[in-house]
């Protein structure tokens, strides 16, 4: 097969014997490592479509790509084609409509950016280098969301191609059942997306970014901890997002870390944050910055890539201390091989409970966090360790929380559909018939 004389494209091609193929393949989970026939970098929706067509004709499996952050690397594979969005990545704004839309392609940290020194805010991701269409049509959690809702709550259409290789528009008047499904129901199910038109949050001065450091953590005091921020997201100020990481790293040993943003000064920040600051131990910073100063910051934690296993459900009711002290032991001990462990708390709640459950496809808006588990390894002699470890911890964590989150995707799950999708899995069924009758757009977990 010559891909260029059969398959009419403008973009790059990279095939096995480029020298860019090796680090081209790669994606931000370093732990897959797969091998396709070729990588297809579209420049537009042309080549989306030439791309597509080419696979269905040539009977080619595929795979759709942006950001490359799913965590089972769904969007590579052996022996077959990779559709690369990621050089899709205009963006364009409407500040008289107040609507920014961008490309397939774009980057969590290229539309913070853009936005960012115009003076908006957006509620994105933290981790700069997800791409906002895989983030979004997983549902968006991110430090804003209690604020101005979930990435999908602020999307107003999407262009897609379809099975047939046309391009078709998902709004609340056109396609409306479809622009239901890909507010949620996950990258990759319905066609391939090629651009997503957002509604503006209000222009905005400043912001709060906060860190709270624990170091040298007992079980106990990380239960103590995981119960005040539990009952903290009771009542919390919508204005006030963190991520909350009680983990044991191979060079710090048992400790918790926090960090999120207000939308709001200092001051006022203590003052509701003031039982997690009253905490023997604890450490806090607190800057009154930029909004993209702010995301900067919290996107500077992130590595360019890493080797793991994660996943993570979501948490809906008061846990009692003993069941928290259960999660806290859960990472006493590393895996054999583990350079960092965690069970990681992700905010909910504040404007994303604003919709109810079937509004959009996203179903588990009653959680008020997500409660994750994640190992982190070096060598790839202990993958499978790091694995089995997630693998026991999660064994407790299922049975306290309820489904899993779509953009945190767990392979071994039997039941996915319903777990990632709770009662919104059926409806999701029948529009994936209606719009992809043929299963042209299919992976190990795409919705059947």
């Amino acid at each position: 097969m010559e891909l260029t004389k059969d398959l009419c494209f403008n973009g790059e091609i990279v095939t096995p014997n480029d020298m860019e193929y090796e680090e081209d393949r790669q994606i931000w989970n370093r732990a897959i490592q797969r091998y396709p026939i070729a990588i297809l970098y579209c420049t537009g929706v042309e080549d989306v479509i030439s791309a597509l067509r080419f696979c269905i004709i040539k009977k080619l499996k595929f795979r759709i790509r942006s950001g490359g952050h799913n965590y089972e690397g769904y969007s590579i594979g052996n022996n077959l084609i990779v559709i690369d969005v990621s050089r899709m990545n205009k963006i364009m704004i409407n500040e008289s409509k107040s609507t920014v839309r961008i490309q397939s392609g774009v980057e969590n940290s290229e539309l913070y950016e853009y936005l960012g020194t115009r003076g908006y805010p957006f509620p994105g991701g933290t981790c700069p280098t997800v791409g906002v269409a895989g983030y979004t049509l997983g549902g968006g959690w991110g430090l804003s969301c209690r604020l101005f809702g979930l990435g999908l709550d602020n999307v107003l259409e999407f262009q897609m191609v379809n099975y047939k290789g046309k391009i078709i528009t998902a709004n609340r008047d056109c396609n409306s059942d479809l622009f239901w499904a890909l507010r949620g129901g996950g990258g990759g199910n319905f066609g391939i997306v090629t651009s997503l038109t957002f509604r503006l949050p209000p222009k905005l001065n400043r912001v709060t970014f906060f860190t709270i450091y624990y170091q040298n953590t007992t079980a106990l005091e990380q239960a103590n901890l995981m119960d005040v921020f539990q009952n903290l997201y009771e009542t919390l100020d919508r204005r006030v997002n963190m991520r909350a990481s009680f983990y044991n790293a191979e060079d710090e040993g048992v400790a918790a870390f926090f960090i999120g943003i207000f939308y709001g000064d200092i001051e006022e920040l203590k003052e509701i944050l003031e039982p997690l600051l009253v905490i023997p131990k604890a450490e806090a910073e607190f800057e009154y910055t930029t909004f993209l100063n702010a995301i900067k910051q919290v996107e500077a934690i992130y590595p360019d890539s890493q080797k793991f296993k994660s996943t993570g459900g979501f948490a809906y009711r008061i846990y009692s201390k003993c069941e928290l002290l259960e999660l806290a032991l859960s990472i006493q001990r590393r895996p054999i091989g583990s350079v960092y462990a965690a069970v990681t708390f992700y905010g909910l709640g504040g404007a994303v409970k604003d919709k109810g459950k079937h509004e959009t496809a996203f179903y588990y808006r009653d959680s008020n966090y997500i409660i994750g588990i994640q190992s982190v390894w070096e060598n790839s002699a202990y993958a499978e360790d790091n694995r089995a470890w997630v693998a026991s911890r999660l064994d407790y964590i299922k049975t306290i929380t309820k489904g899993f989150f779509v953009n945190f995707p767990y392979s071994p799950l039997r039941n996915y559909e319903r777990e990632y999708y709770g009662g919104n899995a059926c409806r999701l069924q029948c529009i994936r018939e209606k719009y992809d009758p043929f299963n042209v757009f299919n992976y190990p977990q795409s919705i059947k």
